[in-house]
């Protein structure tokens, strides 16, 4: 099998980890038209860095066999499809190449397990060595982590790689011995925690001297696939404040499950909605940005154990604490403002640095980039106070949700 065979098998492989995506686009195709360029193009996919920079990845696994049998895995062992592996020194050249081209600015590679967790993670480790030692490689180098290798494999990973990710798989301990009965929770969280203590303990080896080597700068990620048990949205969250909380996991990411070909009968037929992964992003955000903990995002007294998909998670909970509005903008803390829907973190800080100076009037919040609209029934200012609206929760939501469209039969 060629080169570019083993990258059409080994870059669509890889498109199901949601750590490193872009979405939305459509799928376009200039082959046969004369053109040129294409969305479909093999294995380059973007990536966001915490200073905003998109930097774009080759985006492959280093093979599809394994011998895990993860019941909502495309290449677990039963999985009837092509396969295919690179070796080391193939992955090495093709990075370089795509490099060189101003393809890329980086390396997103992930594996099936081969043989052994050591095994593989000899591999992935391999690569990235390869690339910084032999040929200086200053790009970014995203390895996706086995948690069953030894801790000297993780540690070497850790020398060479920006980021470091080890997939949790699913929110919850029964999910994962019911769908993926091979992999355990324990072993995974062990890495999760090896990590952790690898990244901080360079952390501080750095502050005390500038020369002292780097471990995985940019830190540890994970992902985890949504819909295909049935763990409701509480308890991701709780899963999800667990690793930020003892972890230190920069980053969550969610996947709602795709349907495979050939699937267990375990799984769901259909993949949940899209939008009930864009809400868990929504309420991922107001636990690390905004402040909010868990049970104020889905209150464990209310028995409403999944999100809202009509509204986002932060409009929800001002609706349930009508009493808390108007909010002051001229006068109220900080992280009264940060609840209030429509207001931004950016904004927040806008209309902190902009009330030392000046009492805000309505039309300011617009100037400071707030959408009137969202903010309108939840502010008072100084030529502005809601009148009535927040006494019938039920009216303002119909006002602010998305009008009701016809369901599908299919």
């Amino acid at each position: 099998m060629n080169t570019i065979d083993k990258l059409a098998i080994l870059a669509d492989a890889a498109k199901y980890d949601a750590s490193c995506a872009s979405s939305g686009g459509k799928v376009r195709d200039s082959s046969g038209t004369g053109g040129i360029g294409s969305t479909g193009g093999m294995g380059i996919c973007h990536s966001y860095t915490p200073d905003g920079r998109c930097v774009s990845l080759l985006k492959i696994l280093l093979t599809n066999f394994c011998v895990y049998d993860c019941a909502y895995c495309v290449n677990r062992r039963s999985s009837n499809v092509r396969r295919a592996r690179f070796a080391t020194d193939e992955v090495v050249r093709l990075t370089l190449d795509f490099y060189r081209r101003n393809y890329i600015e980086g390396l997103f590679l992930s594996s099936g397990i081969i043989r052994n967790a050591d095994y593989t993670m000899e591999e992935l480790v391999e690569v990235a060595r390869s690339l910084r030692e032999d040929h200086a490689f200053g790009g970014y180098i995203h390895l996706k982590t086995i948690p069953e290798a030894s801790p000297e494999l993780l540690a070497a990973a850790g020398r060479h790689a920006d980021r470091l990710s080890i997939n949790i798989e699913l929110p919850t301990e029964g999910g994962l011995s019911s769908l993926a009965p091979e992999k355990t929770s324990r072993s995974i969280r062990g890495a999760m925690g090896q990590l952790r203590w690898r990244i901080e303990e360079a952390k501080e080896e750095r502050k005390a001297t500038r020369h002292a080597p780097v471990f995985a700068p940019a830190g540890q990620s994970t992902q985890m696939i949504v819909g295909a048990d049935d763990a409701d949205d509480r308890s991701i969250l709780d899963t999800s404040a667990n690793l930020y909380g003892n972890y230190r996991l920069r980053r969550v990411y969610y996947s709602a499950f795709s349907p495979i070909p050939d699937a267990s009968v375990a799984l769901p037929l259909k993949s949940p909605p899209l939008v009930r992964e864009h809400r868990l992003y929504q309420a991922d955000w107001l636990m690390r940005f905004y402040g909010f903990d868990v049970d104020e995002i889905a209150p464990r007294d209310s028995g409403a154990a999944m999100l809202d998909l009509d509204i986002d998670p932060k409009l929800a909970w001002a609706l349930r604490h009508p009493a808390k509005f108007p909010v002051d903008v001229n006068t109220a803390p900080q992280e009264m403002l940060l609840r209030v829907p429509g207001l931004g973190t950016k904004t927040v800080k806008r209309v902190l640095s902009s009330r030392r100076f000046a009492r805000l009037r309505f039309d300011d919040l617009a100037r400071l980039g707030a959408s009137l609209r969202k903010v309108g029934p939840f502010v008072q200012t100084l030529d502005h106070r809601p009148s009535g609206t927040l006494e019938r929760p039920d009216r303002l939501r119909a006002s602010l949700a998305p009008p009701p469209m016809q369901a599908t039969l299919f």
